[in-house]
């Protein structure tokens, strides 16, 4: 008996090492904000759930899901743009950098009559369609993609939402094959766009060829626009 338990001792001492090495391992190999995104981040809030840029008069709320392994701060001059046109961005921040781990972080962001659009980069746009599949929360007027795609869980065709893809034609990172196959799973109304010279990282850095900057619409049931810029 006893040399059960020490072999059972041994075997979850070796998983939790194995975890705690993994953890580290993604916690340190995030993409870490460069020099200008980490300027642009003071003028934000944070916290251990969001990083928020406050729009005087606010439009709209952004509920942003950063892709996998990327630090939230990244997109810190990408929501800047987007707070200065008007509307307020909470980049979500998720456990390892993974929004995988915790798909309905956007409840914990959203006040009770706030309403708002979800949305999110690579990875995270796939996290952010299962939240969008998932919640009942009326005040959700619509979903953006950046070089993202939903699966089956996040299939969004059965809902008469306001969707927008943005792809770029440069990216060398997203799945294209399955990102058509996922083109099944967005509503018939979806906006379709892409930046031309642009590639999977511009999503979170400006993009050097000003021809790749571009200021994309989304319409809105109430006929809004809610104005994003790449």
């Amino acid at each position: 008996m006893k040399k059960i338990k020490k072999i059972l001792i041994w075997l979850v001492s070796i998983i939790l090492v194995i975890l705690i090495a993994g953890a580290t391992y993604l916690h340190f190999s995030a993409y870490q904000p460069s020099s200008s995104a980490n300027q642009a981040v003071h003028i934000a809030k944070q916290d251990n759930k969001e990083t928020f840029f406050k729009a005087k008069h606010s439009k709209l709320t952004v509920v942003f899901y950063p892709g996998a392994l990327v630090a939230p701060n990244s997109y810190s001059i990408w929501a800047k743009k987007v707070a200065q046109a008007g509307y307020t961005v909470k980049i979500a921040h998720f456990p390892l950098n993974m929004a995988l781990f915790k798909i309905k972080a956007a409840n914990q962001l959203i006040g009770s009559n706030e309403k708002y659009v979800v949305g999110g980069h690579s990875l995270g746009g796939a996290m952010a369609a299962r939240y969008a599949n998932q919640t009942k929360n009326k005040n959700m007027q619509g979903i953006f993609f950046l070089a993202a795609y939903p699966d089956e869980k996040g299939r969004l065709d059965h809902k008469d939402l306001a969707a927008l893809s943005i792809t770029a034609t440069r990216d060398g990172v997203l799945n294209w094959k399955k990102y058509r196959e996922g083109k099944k799973y967005l509503p018939a109304n979806t906006t379709y766009d892409s930046i031309a010279g642009g590639n999977h990282g511009g999503f979170v850095v400006p993009m050097v060829n000003k021809k790749a900057i571009k200021k994309l619409r989304l319409a809105m049931p109430s006929n809004k626009k809610l104005l994003l810029m790449i």
